[in-house]
Protein backbone atom coordinates (compact mmCIF):
# COMPACT_ATOMS: atom_id res chain seq x y z
CA UNK A 1 0.00 0.00 0.00
CA UNK A 2 1.41 3.37 -1.01
CA UNK A 3 2.25 5.90 1.71
CA UNK A 4 0.48 8.68 -0.12
CA UNK A 5 -2.83 6.84 -0.33
CA UNK A 6 -5.64 8.56 1.56
CA UNK A 7 -7.59 5.91 3.44
CA UNK A 8 -9.66 8.13 5.70
CA UNK A 9 -13.44 8.14 5.66
CA UNK A 10 -15.00 9.38 2.40
CA UNK A 11 -17.06 12.58 2.40
CA UNK A 12 -20.75 12.28 3.20
CA UNK A 13 -23.17 13.47 0.55
CA UNK A 14 -24.97 16.75 1.12
CA UNK A 15 -28.25 15.01 0.28
CA UNK A 16 -29.10 11.36 0.73
CA UNK A 17 -30.54 9.74 -2.39
CA UNK A 18 -32.12 6.44 -3.39
CA UNK A 19 -29.86 4.91 -6.04
CA UNK A 20 -30.16 1.89 -8.29
CA UNK A 21 -26.94 0.34 -9.62
CA UNK A 22 -27.48 -1.95 -12.61
CA UNK A 23 -24.77 -4.63 -12.68
CA UNK A 24 -22.99 -6.56 -9.92
CA UNK A 25 -19.55 -6.92 -11.48
CA UNK A 26 -16.43 -5.19 -10.17
CA UNK A 27 -17.55 -1.81 -11.52
CA UNK A 28 -21.07 -2.10 -10.13
CA UNK A 29 -20.00 -3.37 -6.72
CA UNK A 30 -17.26 -0.75 -6.34
CA UNK A 31 -19.79 1.93 -7.33
CA UNK A 32 -22.46 0.65 -4.94
CA UNK A 33 -20.13 0.44 -1.95
CA UNK A 34 -18.63 3.87 -2.69
CA UNK A 35 -22.09 5.45 -2.93
CA UNK A 36 -23.29 3.74 0.26
CA UNK A 37 -20.23 5.06 2.09
CA UNK A 38 -21.37 8.56 1.21
CA UNK A 39 -24.71 7.97 2.90
CA UNK A 40 -26.89 7.05 -0.07
CA UNK A 41 -29.37 4.18 -0.06
CA UNK A 42 -28.24 1.76 -2.78
CA UNK A 43 -29.86 -1.22 -4.46
CA UNK A 44 -27.78 -3.38 -6.82
CA UNK A 45 -29.75 -5.28 -9.44
CA UNK A 46 -28.28 -8.08 -11.55
CA UNK A 47 -29.61 -11.01 -13.55
CA UNK A 48 -26.95 -13.35 -12.15
CA UNK A 49 -27.38 -15.71 -9.21
CA UNK A 50 -24.56 -14.00 -7.31
CA UNK A 51 -22.29 -10.97 -7.72
CA UNK A 52 -19.40 -11.14 -10.15
CA UNK A 53 -20.60 -14.02 -12.31
CA UNK A 54 -20.31 -12.18 -15.61
CA UNK A 55 -17.29 -10.57 -17.23
CA UNK A 56 -15.69 -10.01 -13.82
CA UNK A 57 -15.74 -13.69 -12.88
CA UNK A 58 -12.31 -14.91 -14.03
CA UNK A 59 -10.49 -12.11 -15.81
CA UNK A 60 -6.71 -11.68 -15.71
CA UNK A 61 -6.71 -10.60 -12.03
CA UNK A 62 -3.88 -8.08 -12.55
CA UNK A 63 -4.35 -4.57 -11.18
CA UNK A 64 -2.19 -2.79 -13.75
CA UNK A 65 -2.02 0.82 -12.62
CA UNK A 66 0.99 1.80 -14.74
CA UNK A 67 0.20 -0.33 -17.78
CA UNK A 68 -2.77 1.52 -19.29
CA UNK A 69 -1.64 1.62 -22.91
CA UNK A 70 -4.58 2.44 -25.17
CA UNK A 71 -5.47 -0.20 -27.75
CA UNK A 72 -5.76 2.40 -30.53
CA UNK A 73 -2.18 3.33 -31.44
CA UNK A 74 0.09 3.80 -34.46
CA UNK A 75 1.37 0.25 -33.86
CA UNK A 76 -2.15 -1.19 -33.99
CA UNK A 77 -2.83 0.75 -37.18
CA UNK A 78 0.20 -0.81 -38.89
CA UNK A 79 -1.00 -4.26 -37.79
CA UNK A 80 -4.49 -3.74 -39.19
CA UNK A 81 -3.96 -5.68 -42.46
CA UNK A 82 -2.76 -8.71 -40.47
CA UNK A 83 -5.73 -8.42 -38.13
CA UNK A 84 -8.23 -8.17 -40.96
CA UNK A 85 -6.70 -11.28 -42.56
CA UNK A 86 -6.77 -13.15 -39.20
CA UNK A 87 -3.00 -13.66 -39.29
CA UNK A 88 -2.50 -12.83 -35.61
CA UNK A 89 -3.47 -15.87 -33.51
CA UNK A 90 -3.96 -13.80 -30.34
CA UNK A 91 -5.87 -10.78 -31.71
CA UNK A 92 -8.74 -11.06 -34.13
CA UNK A 93 -11.34 -8.71 -35.60
CA UNK A 94 -14.97 -9.64 -36.11
CA UNK A 95 -16.23 -6.76 -38.28
CA UNK A 96 -19.94 -6.12 -38.73
CA UNK A 97 -21.38 -3.90 -41.40
CA UNK A 98 -23.88 -2.07 -39.23
CA UNK A 99 -23.88 1.68 -38.47
CA UNK A 100 -22.80 1.31 -34.83
CA UNK A 101 -19.79 -0.84 -35.66
CA UNK A 102 -18.76 1.45 -38.50
CA UNK A 103 -19.04 4.53 -36.27
CA UNK A 104 -16.98 2.78 -33.59
CA UNK A 105 -14.36 1.75 -36.16
CA UNK A 106 -14.00 5.28 -37.52
CA UNK A 107 -13.63 6.65 -33.98
CA UNK A 108 -11.04 3.97 -33.23
CA UNK A 109 -9.03 4.93 -36.32
CA UNK A 110 -9.06 8.58 -35.26
CA UNK A 111 -7.57 7.51 -31.93
CA UNK A 112 -4.64 5.66 -33.54
CA UNK A 113 -2.63 8.88 -33.97
CA UNK A 114 0.47 9.22 -31.82
CA UNK A 115 -0.94 12.28 -30.04
CA UNK A 116 -4.24 10.61 -29.14
CA UNK A 117 -2.50 7.40 -28.07
CA UNK A 118 -0.34 9.37 -25.65
CA UNK A 119 -3.30 11.34 -24.31
CA UNK A 120 -5.54 8.29 -23.88
CA UNK A 121 -2.77 6.28 -22.23
CA UNK A 122 -1.97 9.06 -19.75
CA UNK A 123 -5.66 9.74 -19.03
CA UNK A 124 -6.05 6.04 -18.30
CA UNK A 125 -3.03 6.07 -16.02
CA UNK A 126 -4.41 9.06 -14.09
CA UNK A 127 -7.68 7.17 -13.55
CA UNK A 128 -5.74 4.05 -12.54
CA UNK A 129 -3.81 5.98 -9.89
CA UNK A 130 -7.12 7.36 -8.55
CA UNK A 131 -8.45 3.83 -8.55
CA UNK A 132 -5.53 2.44 -6.56
CA UNK A 133 -6.13 4.96 -3.78
CA UNK A 134 -9.86 4.30 -3.84
CA UNK A 135 -9.52 0.50 -3.81
CA UNK A 136 -7.06 0.60 -0.92
CA UNK A 137 -9.51 2.77 1.00
CA UNK A 138 -12.46 0.46 0.38
CA UNK A 139 -10.40 -2.60 1.28
CA UNK A 140 -9.19 -1.10 4.54
CA UNK A 141 -12.45 0.41 5.72
CA UNK A 142 -14.51 -2.72 5.01
CA UNK A 143 -11.87 -5.44 5.51
CA UNK A 144 -12.55 -6.73 2.01
CA UNK A 145 -11.19 -10.21 1.34
CA UNK A 146 -10.17 -10.79 -2.26
CA UNK A 147 -6.63 -12.16 -2.20
CA UNK A 148 -5.10 -8.71 -2.59
CA UNK A 149 -1.30 -8.77 -2.98
CA UNK A 150 1.47 -6.58 -4.38
CA UNK A 151 3.83 -8.92 -6.26
CA UNK A 152 4.91 -6.38 -8.88
CA UNK A 153 4.56 -6.86 -12.61
CA UNK A 154 7.03 -7.57 -15.39
CA UNK A 155 6.33 -7.20 -19.09
CA UNK A 156 8.78 -9.17 -21.19
CA UNK A 157 9.60 -8.37 -24.80
CA UNK A 158 11.10 -10.83 -27.25
CA UNK A 159 12.36 -8.43 -29.93
CA UNK A 160 14.59 -5.38 -29.86
CA UNK A 161 11.99 -3.43 -31.84
CA UNK A 162 9.16 -4.05 -29.41
CA UNK A 163 11.40 -3.30 -26.43
CA UNK A 164 12.51 0.00 -28.02
CA UNK A 165 8.84 1.00 -28.37
CA UNK A 166 8.27 0.06 -24.72
CA UNK A 167 11.22 2.25 -23.70
CA UNK A 168 9.59 5.26 -25.33
CA UNK A 169 6.21 4.84 -23.65
CA UNK A 170 7.91 4.10 -20.32
CA UNK A 171 9.72 7.42 -20.53
CA UNK A 172 6.43 9.20 -21.23
CA UNK A 173 4.76 7.59 -18.22
CA UNK A 174 7.74 8.34 -15.98
CA UNK A 175 7.27 12.03 -16.73
CA UNK A 176 3.72 11.71 -15.38
CA UNK A 177 4.35 9.85 -12.16
CA UNK A 178 4.83 6.19 -13.06
CA UNK A 179 7.73 4.33 -11.46
CA UNK A 180 8.94 1.68 -13.90
CA UNK A 181 12.36 0.21 -14.57
CA UNK A 182 13.88 -1.13 -17.77
CA UNK A 183 15.82 -4.41 -17.47
CA UNK A 184 17.90 -6.62 -19.70
CA UNK A 185 17.38 -10.37 -19.58
CA UNK A 186 19.85 -10.93 -16.74
CA UNK A 187 18.22 -8.33 -14.49
CA UNK A 188 14.77 -9.65 -15.34
CA UNK A 189 15.80 -13.13 -14.23
CA UNK A 190 17.40 -11.70 -11.09
CA UNK A 191 14.00 -10.22 -10.12
CA UNK A 192 12.01 -13.29 -11.21
CA UNK A 193 14.23 -16.41 -11.26
CA UNK A 194 11.47 -18.49 -12.86
CA UNK A 195 12.17 -16.69 -16.14
CA UNK A 196 15.56 -18.38 -16.38
CA UNK A 197 14.29 -21.03 -18.81
CA UNK A 198 13.45 -18.32 -21.40
CA UNK A 199 16.37 -15.97 -20.64
CA UNK A 200 17.77 -16.29 -24.17
CA UNK A 201 14.44 -15.17 -25.69
CA UNK A 202 14.10 -11.99 -23.60
CA UNK A 203 15.19 -8.82 -25.43
CA UNK A 204 14.21 -6.63 -22.47
CA UNK A 205 11.64 -6.13 -19.75
CA UNK A 206 9.68 -3.36 -18.02
CA UNK A 207 9.26 -3.90 -14.28
CA UNK A 208 6.88 -2.10 -11.91
CA UNK A 209 7.23 -3.19 -8.30
CA UNK A 210 3.97 -1.55 -7.14
CA UNK A 211 1.57 -3.45 -9.40
CA UNK A 212 -1.02 -5.62 -7.67
CA UNK A 213 -3.27 -8.65 -8.06
CA UNK A 214 -6.64 -9.60 -6.66
CA UNK A 215 -9.47 -12.00 -7.39
CA UNK A 216 -12.29 -9.91 -8.94
CA UNK A 217 -14.97 -12.51 -8.19
CA UNK A 218 -14.02 -12.59 -4.51
CA UNK A 219 -14.02 -8.78 -4.48
CA UNK A 220 -17.61 -8.70 -5.75
CA UNK A 221 -18.75 -11.17 -3.09
CA UNK A 222 -16.91 -9.34 -0.31
CA UNK A 223 -18.16 -5.94 -1.47
CA UNK A 224 -21.75 -7.24 -1.55
CA UNK A 225 -21.45 -8.43 2.05
CA UNK A 226 -19.94 -5.08 3.07
CA UNK A 227 -22.70 -3.19 1.26
CA UNK A 228 -25.39 -5.06 3.17
CA UNK A 229 -23.51 -4.55 6.42
CA UNK A 230 -23.60 -0.75 6.00
CA UNK A 231 -27.37 -0.87 6.45
CA UNK A 232 -27.75 1.35 3.37
CA UNK A 233 -27.47 -1.24 0.63
CA UNK A 234 -29.14 -4.38 -0.64
CA UNK A 235 -28.70 -6.88 -3.46
CA UNK A 236 -31.48 -7.76 -5.90
CA UNK A 237 -30.19 -10.78 -7.82
CA UNK A 238 -31.72 -13.09 -10.44
CA UNK A 239 -33.48 -10.01 -11.77
CA UNK A 240 -32.78 -8.58 -15.18
CA UNK A 241 -33.52 -5.05 -16.37
CA UNK A 242 -35.57 -4.97 -19.56
CA UNK A 243 -35.61 -1.19 -19.99
CA UNK A 244 -35.39 2.14 -18.20
CA UNK A 245 -38.28 4.57 -18.07
CA UNK A 246 -37.49 8.28 -17.67
CA UNK A 247 -40.97 9.63 -18.40
CA UNK A 248 -41.86 10.23 -14.75
CA UNK A 249 -40.35 12.57 -12.18
CA UNK A 250 -37.92 9.84 -11.18
CA UNK A 251 -36.26 7.29 -13.48
CA UNK A 252 -37.35 3.68 -13.09
CA UNK A 253 -35.97 0.30 -14.08
CA UNK A 254 -38.52 -2.08 -15.54
CA UNK A 255 -37.48 -5.63 -14.71
CA UNK A 256 -37.79 -8.65 -16.97
CA UNK A 257 -40.81 -9.63 -14.88
CA UNK A 258 -42.52 -6.29 -15.45
CA UNK A 259 -41.84 -4.82 -12.01
CA UNK A 260 -41.06 -1.11 -11.72
CA UNK A 261 -38.23 0.08 -9.45
CA UNK A 262 -37.91 3.84 -9.07
CA UNK A 263 -34.84 5.70 -7.83
CA UNK A 264 -33.44 9.21 -7.69
CA UNK A 265 -30.55 8.11 -9.91
CA UNK A 266 -29.83 4.96 -11.92
CA UNK A 267 -26.17 4.04 -12.55
CA UNK A 268 -25.53 1.73 -15.50
CA UNK A 269 -22.62 -0.61 -14.69
CA UNK A 270 -23.79 -3.52 -16.82
CA UNK A 271 -21.02 -3.65 -19.40
CA UNK A 272 -22.32 -4.26 -22.90
CA UNK A 273 -25.89 -4.38 -21.58
CA UNK A 274 -25.47 -0.73 -20.58
CA UNK A 275 -25.20 0.18 -24.25
CA UNK A 276 -28.51 -1.51 -25.10
CA UNK A 277 -30.31 0.14 -22.18
CA UNK A 278 -28.85 3.54 -23.12
CA UNK A 279 -29.90 3.12 -26.76
CA UNK A 280 -33.53 2.74 -25.61
CA UNK A 281 -33.17 6.19 -24.02
CA UNK A 282 -31.83 7.74 -27.21
CA UNK A 283 -28.21 7.75 -26.02
CA UNK A 284 -25.52 6.01 -28.05
CA UNK A 285 -22.59 4.62 -26.06
CA UNK A 286 -19.61 3.83 -28.33
CA UNK A 287 -18.98 0.31 -27.04
CA UNK A 288 -18.30 -2.99 -28.77
CA UNK A 289 -17.32 -6.30 -27.14
CA UNK A 290 -13.78 -7.62 -26.93
CA UNK A 291 -13.86 -11.30 -26.03
CA UNK A 292 -11.12 -12.72 -23.86
CA UNK A 293 -10.30 -16.08 -22.31
CA UNK A 294 -8.68 -17.32 -19.13
CA UNK A 295 -7.70 -20.54 -17.40
CA UNK A 296 -7.01 -21.23 -13.74
CA UNK A 297 -4.62 -24.04 -12.84
CA UNK A 298 -2.41 -25.25 -9.99
CA UNK A 299 1.04 -23.73 -9.79
CA UNK A 300 3.70 -25.38 -11.90
CA UNK A 301 7.29 -26.21 -10.86
CA UNK A 302 8.51 -22.84 -12.11
CA UNK A 303 5.55 -20.60 -11.27
CA UNK A 304 6.57 -16.92 -11.15
CA UNK A 305 5.83 -14.89 -8.05
CA UNK A 306 5.85 -11.63 -10.00
CA UNK A 307 2.92 -11.08 -12.37
CA UNK A 308 4.18 -11.57 -15.90
CA UNK A 309 2.90 -10.30 -19.23
CA UNK A 310 4.44 -11.79 -22.36
CA UNK A 311 3.98 -9.06 -24.93
CA UNK A 312 4.77 -11.24 -27.94
CA UNK A 313 2.35 -14.01 -27.02
CA UNK A 314 -0.25 -11.58 -25.60
CA UNK A 315 -0.72 -13.63 -22.44
CA UNK A 316 -0.69 -12.63 -18.76
CA UNK A 317 0.12 -14.65 -15.65
CA UNK A 318 -1.05 -13.73 -12.15
CA UNK A 319 -0.55 -15.86 -9.05
CA UNK A 320 -3.66 -16.03 -6.88
CA UNK A 321 -2.61 -17.89 -3.75
CA UNK A 322 -1.95 -21.48 -4.78
CA UNK A 323 -3.36 -21.05 -8.28
CA UNK A 324 -2.17 -19.41 -11.49
CA UNK A 325 -4.62 -17.27 -13.46
CA UNK A 326 -3.61 -17.07 -17.12
CA UNK A 327 -5.51 -14.81 -19.49
CA UNK A 328 -5.16 -13.75 -23.08
CA UNK A 329 -6.61 -13.49 -26.58
CA UNK A 330 -8.63 -10.57 -27.86
CA UNK A 331 -11.50 -10.90 -30.31
CA UNK A 332 -12.77 -7.44 -31.08
CA UNK A 333 -16.43 -7.41 -32.11
CA UNK A 334 -17.17 -11.00 -31.08
CA UNK A 335 -20.50 -11.26 -29.24
CA UNK A 336 -20.54 -15.00 -28.53
CA UNK A 337 -19.94 -15.73 -24.84
CA UNK A 338 -19.43 -19.47 -25.36
CA UNK A 339 -15.98 -21.01 -24.92
CA UNK A 340 -14.57 -21.98 -28.31
CA UNK A 341 -12.41 -25.10 -27.74
CA UNK A 342 -10.02 -24.06 -30.53
CA UNK A 343 -9.46 -20.60 -29.07
CA UNK A 344 -9.05 -22.03 -25.59
CA UNK A 345 -6.43 -24.42 -26.96
CA UNK A 346 -4.71 -21.43 -28.57
CA UNK A 347 -4.50 -19.67 -25.20
CA UNK A 348 -3.08 -22.76 -23.51
CA UNK A 349 -0.58 -23.16 -26.35
CA UNK A 350 0.51 -19.52 -26.02
CA UNK A 351 0.89 -19.89 -22.26
CA UNK A 352 2.98 -23.04 -22.64
CA UNK A 353 5.18 -21.29 -25.20
CA UNK A 354 5.60 -18.24 -22.97
CA UNK A 355 6.24 -19.95 -19.60
CA UNK A 356 6.24 -23.73 -19.98
CA UNK A 357 6.34 -24.50 -16.24
CA UNK A 358 4.31 -21.63 -14.82
CA UNK A 359 1.26 -23.83 -14.26
CA UNK A 360 0.20 -27.44 -14.35
CA UNK A 361 -1.38 -27.23 -17.79
CA UNK A 362 -2.58 -30.85 -17.55
CA UNK A 363 -4.67 -30.10 -14.45
CA UNK A 364 -6.61 -26.97 -15.48
CA UNK A 365 -9.40 -26.36 -12.98
CA UNK A 366 -11.47 -23.69 -14.70
CA UNK A 367 -11.96 -22.19 -18.16
CA UNK A 368 -13.64 -18.86 -18.81
CA UNK A 369 -14.59 -16.51 -21.61
CA UNK A 370 -16.06 -13.02 -21.22
CA UNK A 371 -16.95 -9.94 -23.24
CA UNK A 372 -15.14 -6.77 -22.18
CA UNK A 373 -16.95 -3.51 -23.18
CA UNK A 374 -14.46 -1.57 -25.31
CA UNK A 375 -14.54 2.12 -26.26
CA UNK A 376 -12.61 3.59 -29.21
CA UNK A 377 -10.20 5.44 -26.89
CA UNK A 378 -9.91 2.65 -24.26
CA UNK A 379 -11.32 4.97 -21.59
CA UNK A 380 -14.50 4.24 -19.61
CA UNK A 381 -17.64 6.34 -19.98
CA UNK A 382 -18.61 7.98 -16.68
CA UNK A 383 -21.22 10.65 -17.36
CA UNK A 384 -24.96 11.40 -17.28
CA UNK A 385 -26.70 10.15 -20.41
CA UNK A 386 -30.38 10.89 -19.68
CA UNK A 387 -32.63 12.33 -16.99
CA UNK A 388 -31.49 10.66 -13.76
CA UNK A 389 -29.32 8.07 -15.56
CA UNK A 390 -25.53 7.90 -15.30
CA UNK A 391 -23.31 5.57 -17.34
CA UNK A 392 -20.31 3.86 -15.78
CA UNK A 393 -19.21 1.42 -18.44
CA UNK A 394 -16.78 0.79 -21.29
CA UNK A 395 -13.79 -0.19 -19.15
CA UNK A 396 -12.45 -2.71 -21.65
CA UNK A 397 -9.70 -5.03 -20.44
CA UNK A 398 -8.96 -2.75 -17.47
CA UNK A 399 -12.30 -2.95 -15.69
CA UNK A 400 -10.73 -4.42 -12.56
CA UNK A 401 -8.02 -1.75 -12.55
CA UNK A 402 -10.38 1.18 -13.16
CA UNK A 403 -13.39 0.03 -11.10
CA UNK A 404 -12.81 1.88 -7.82
CA UNK A 405 -11.61 5.07 -9.53
CA UNK A 406 -14.59 5.30 -11.88
CA UNK A 407 -16.82 4.64 -8.87
CA UNK A 408 -15.38 7.76 -7.23
CA UNK A 409 -16.06 9.77 -10.38
CA UNK A 410 -19.67 8.59 -10.49
CA UNK A 411 -20.10 9.42 -6.80
CA UNK A 412 -18.88 12.94 -7.52
CA UNK A 413 -21.51 13.28 -10.27
CA UNK A 414 -24.27 12.02 -7.98
CA UNK A 415 -23.23 14.44 -5.26
CA UNK A 416 -22.96 17.37 -7.64
CA UNK A 417 -19.21 17.75 -7.27
CA UNK A 418 -18.50 17.21 -10.99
Amino acid sequence: MQAEDRLDEPPMARRQRDLLVVGAGVVGMASALTLAERGHRVTVIDAGEEPGRGTSFANGAQLSYAYTDALASPATLTQMPRLLLALDPAFRLHPRFDPDFLRWGLAFLRNTSAARFRRNTLDGMALAFESRRALHGLAKRHSLDFGHAVPGKMIIYRSAKSFAAAERITALKAAHGASQRLFDADKAVAIEPMLASIRSAIAGAVYTDSEEVGDPYRFCASAAAALTKTGRGKMLLRTGVARIDIAGPRPAAITDRGHRIEADRIVLCAGLRSSALAWQLGARLPIIPMKGYSITAPLGPAAPTVSVTDAANRVVFARLGGRMRIAGLAELGCRDTRIDPRRLAALIGSARAALPEAADYDAIEANWAGLRPMTPDSLPITRPIAHGVIANTGHGALGWTYAAGSAERVAAIVDGED
